[in-house]
């Protein structure tokens, strides 16, 4: 399919060109959404830090910070085995530049070739390999990904957005992706366009708060780019908050304990520079290799943080950067973001849109030639700050974004839908020129559900079909539920959806009561993982391993369900019960990694380490799938082995060091 959308310019030529394409990838299978809530969430690396900071350094750091990706669910039914697939393309042209942009992916930035140079300036992965990177698990390196809502690697990053097309005044053609981001309660919207015989992608962002409160805000577009040899980025910056995964300082730049870090291949551990740009500054960064060649990213002036993030050079290094590629190579992230970190949202006032523009095009040109990217950091910072202070590419963006309001205010044509989620937002005038659509079966029902207050009832055998987050749903699920002639007073799937809101408010004997509320009407599986959790957040680990044990009987054959239930078996510390559980598996859930490192774990825990010794150290080995950045579970359970078997002789296999801080 390809479909293609040319519009005239006034003198008659042919300007900028947006069509839509397939290309053939190599990818994992993604895998189904998992089929319980996330209540007891990921680890976030950047929620957990201490901070070294001036009194006037205004980070906000923790704001905003979220426990799970509630409503969401986790991302964790992946596998690492590749195969090729037609994956849909979104492709904007003109004779300056080509970028290629995955809207079922998040949207993400794929490609963008100069065309004069025949070189993309972003590096793209060869593969879409999934790792456990993201607030829902599952994340893939490459591209400019578009992070908003809370901290980390947004929700969306894996999922379809809404696809339309517009065009500016000029008429240029303008490829338009958005959604409704269900934690924040706010809807964002993404306006790409190419100007005609234009070298930079224009990028327009709006997002927009309707609700009556302050609301934290979180926004960083995550570039990946190669990570040259003997490269460097340039950043109009004399100072930077680094970021270790333990701790956040303040240092100066470029020299840090010795190493130029703008020199990226020296950073010797996994780091981010977080560049402290002086408010009169212009905003942009620049990754250049030895030639001068390369991407330049500016904004206007909302878009004040920019950052690198280096894997650093070490072994656990070298496994991640293998690790989330085939044969692509080594990269680096260089940012954008609202704050001046990612340690913290920035408050967002009520009934308020935010919007800003960004540029992505070549580091090159006429005045920024391979002699200026040759020099030192400051001289380098120097040389491009005074460029575009003289072309004045920034004063001209903000005209330009005060310029296009109209536009992004206008309604597109709707190629494809995203959620159902955001058609059962509020409706108001600011973001009125979007579409939702209610595009399921199951969006149906809750549709019926809102306006009858009738709530379906399925068997208890088919899992729970949506999440739903907000006071004013609680308040109407139990306007509809509670009382003896409410519709819904005697449907168990009711009672469950209010165990899990009101666990999520801290109401954990209402939560217990809802919970088993449920299961008096009907057992089901899911009321007691919710229990299991209750249980876990109050501290009786015994109780939560027979809530799990239960519901895993219930849902033998459901790879999410198990997976989680011997999640929460290890952190109830039942190593025997993992064991039992995993005897009765289906023989595929057992060649999982995730399921053989819990299997491993028990062993383990229970003494029998020559059989997680032939398990861990065999030629395979365990290959955990989605092993978590920071995690250091099965490296640590070797170690154990090793000092217990080995006297700590053995070295660590290199298919198992992923520490890389």
């Amino acid at each position: 399919m390809t479909a293609s959308f040319l519009y005239e310019a006034k003198k008659g030529k042919i300007m900028s060109e947006l069509r839509f394409e397939w290309k053939n990838m190599l990818a994992a299978d993604l895998g189904e959404e998992s089929c319980v809530p996330d209540l007891l969430g990921e680890r976030i690396l950047q929620n957990s830090l201490k901070f070294y900071l001036d009194e006037t350094d205004e980070i906000y750091e923790g704001y905003g910070k979220v426990a799970d990706s509630y409503p969401y669910r986790q991302r964790n039914n992946y596998k690492r085995q590749l195969k090729e697939k037609q994956i849909r393309t979104a492709v904007l042209e003109n004779n300056q530049l080509k970028a290629v942009f995955l809207p079922d992916y998040g949207g993400r930035l794929w490609e963008l070739w100069d065309k004069n140079e025949n070189r993309n300036l972003l590096y793209t992965n060869d593969v879409l390999q999934f790792s456990n990177l993201a607030v829902r698990n599952a994340w893939f390196s490459g591209g400019v990904e578009w992070n908003l809502g809370i901290i980390g690697h947004q929700p969306y990053t894996t999922e379809p957005l809404y696809v339309a097309e517009t065009h500016t005044d000029e008429g240029e053609p303008v490829l338009r992706m958005y959604e409704y981001e269900r934690i924040r309660g706010v809807t964002w919207q993404m306006d790409f366009w190419l100007d005609d015989d234009c070298s930079y992608l224009k990028c327009r962002m709006r997002i927009v708060n309707e609700s009556t409160e302050v609301i934290p805000m979180y926004w960083w577009s995550n570039m990946a780019v190669p990570e040259y040899e003997q490269g460097h980025i340039t950043v109009p910056a004399s100072e930077a908050y680094a970021g270790t995964g333990v701790e956040c300082r303040k240092v100066s730049l470029p020299e840090v304990d010795g190493v130029d870090v703008s020199d990226y291949q020296k950073i010797p551990r996994s780091i981010d520079y977080f560049f402290n740009i002086p408010e009169n500054e212009p905003k942009y960064i620049v990754n250049v290799d030895k030639n001068g060649k390369g991407l330049l990213q500016f904004s206007t002036g909302r878009l004040k943080g920019r950052k690198l993030f280096s894997w650093g050079s070490n072994a656990a290094s070298d496994h991640w950067q293998e690790f989330l590629t085939k044969d692509a190579g080594r990269y680096v992230e260089i940012q954008a973001g609202l704050g001046k970190t990612q340690y913290g949202c920035i408050p967002m006032a009520p009934h308020t849109a935010w919007e800003w523009m960004e540029c992505y095009g070549p580091a090159y040109s006429e005045e920024l030639t391979a002699e200026i990217y040759d020099k030192s950091f400051e001289e380098r910072k120097r040389y491009i700050t005074d460029y575009l202070q003289k072309t004045q590419l920034i004063g001209k963006l903000e005209e330009e974004l005060k310029k296009t309001k109209k536009m992004a205010l206008t309604e597109a044509e709707l190629i494809t839908p995203g959620s159902g989620y955001g058609a059962f937002r509020k409706e108001y005038a600011r973001t009125g020129h979007l579409k939702f659509v209610k595009k399921t079966e199951s969006m149906e029902k809750w549709e019926h559900f809102f306006e009858t207050g009738e709530l379906h009832c399925p068997n208890p055998d088919t899992e729970p079909d949506a999440f739903w987050n907000g006071e004013e749903f609680l308040a109407y699920l139990k306007k509809t539920t509670l009382k003896p002639l409410a519709p819904n007073y005697e449907n168990w799937y009711a009672y469950y959806h209010l165990g899990i809101l009101e666990f999520r408010k801290g109401n954990d004997k209402i939560a217990k009561e809802m919970y088993e509320t449920s299961l008096k009407l009907r057992e089901n599986a899911w009321a007691l993982h919710g229990l299991a959790c209750l249980s876990i957040h109050e501290g009786n680990k015994n109780l939560a391993a027979l809530y799990a044990q239960r519901g895993m009987e219930l849902k033998r054959h459901c790879l999410s369900y198990q997976k989680e239930g011997l999640k929460i078996l290890s952190q109830c510390e039942a190593y025997r019960a993992i064991l039992q559980q995993y005897a009765v598996m289906d023989e595929d859930m057992k060649s999982i990694g995730r399921v053989q490192y819990y299997y491993a774990l028990g062993l383990v825990k229970t003494g029998r380490l020559e059989e997680a010794d032939k398990l861990l150290n065999s030629e395979e080995g365990i290959v955990v799938d989605d092993v978590r950045e920071g995690e250091d579970s099965i490296q640590d359970l070797w170690e154990i082995l090793n000092h217990e078997l080995y006297g700590g002789k053995q070295i660590l296999p290199f298919r198992y060091e992923f520490h890389a801080n």
